[in-house]
């Protein structure tokens, strides 16, 4: 269903696709290849971005421009609004810590944001999945957790903690965690705690940790630093793309 390899004269597109709910409008972008689009006969398998703590950016754009060059519908989420775009760290820690203080609304801005993607014609809605990156990739396990009838999460250097260990058996997506080892952010007990609700669920996971990664591991904006706690690494980024490509092909 998904080519190997991107074809050399692929011409990505960007539609901005909009809404509002409780008078807050959002805004996500819908990526994709016409020209893959009519050879699959109007629909495409999608995967669904979610972004990291700075808010939808042109690096989630880059990202889904990838995805849509091997085949995939892919879309761009806005889970704060439009009102709500970071100028700085101290912003972006704000808005995301709101929301991961308020799962119930975390998860209820996620299922819409699927239910928007899911509405765009072409769009496969049998075979979904779901990426994201920092509080993207704490932001997917939660919209798995809400039951949404995906194929499959990845989490890259996601947060990990679990808080209502319960709702792991509302999980129906398989579920990939991509992981630097070395993340001073992400604590053992949490991973612990994490675990164990997927085993308790019987949750079809997996977890890979790459020796040296920090947090941020894909983000060549996070510096070259590694003791700042968040940093680039290229050997993570490369590992862990290839990584998600074989899940999404497993799964969707």
């Amino acid at each position: 269903m998904v080519a190997g390899t991107p074809e050399a004269k692929a011409e990505v597109r960007t539609r901005v696709v909009s809404w509002t709910s409780n008078g807050m409008t959002f805004e996500g972008k819908l990526v994709l290849d016409p020209g893959k689009v009519k050879a699959a006969k109007g629909r495409l398998p999608g995967v669904l971005i979610v972004h990291q703590y700075m808010g939808p950016s042109d690096y989630e754009v880059m990202r889904a421009t990838m995805l849509a060059e091997f085949g995939y519908v892919a879309f761009v989420a806005d889970v704060y609004g439009t009102a709500v775009r970071p100028k700085d760290k101290q912003e972006a820690g704000a808005a995301a810590g709101k929301l991961k203080g308020d799962r119930a609304e975390l998860r209820a801005r996620l299922v819409a944001n699927l239910a928007h993607f899911l509405a765009e014609p072409e769009v496969d809605r049998a075979h979904i999945a779901a990426i994201g990156y920092c509080f993207g990739g704490t932001a997917v396990l939660e919209l798995a957790r809400s039951g949404a009838a995906i194929a499959g999460v990845v989490s890259f250097h996601g947060g990990l903690d679990s808080p209502t260990p319960a709702d792991g058996k509302s999980i129906r997506a398989k579920v990939l965690v991509l992981h630097g080892a070395a993340d001073p952010f992400v604590k053992k007990p949490d991973i612990e705690a994490f675990i164990a609700e997927l085993d308790a669920a019987k949750v079809d996971w997996q977890k890979v940790d790459y020796a040296g990664a920090v947090h941020a591991f894909t983000e060549r904006r996070a510096g070259d630093d590694p003791a700042t706690g968040a940093a680039y690494d290229e050997r993570a980024d490369r590992r862990s793309w290839e990584a998600m490509r074989t899940f999404l092909a497993e799964v969707i």
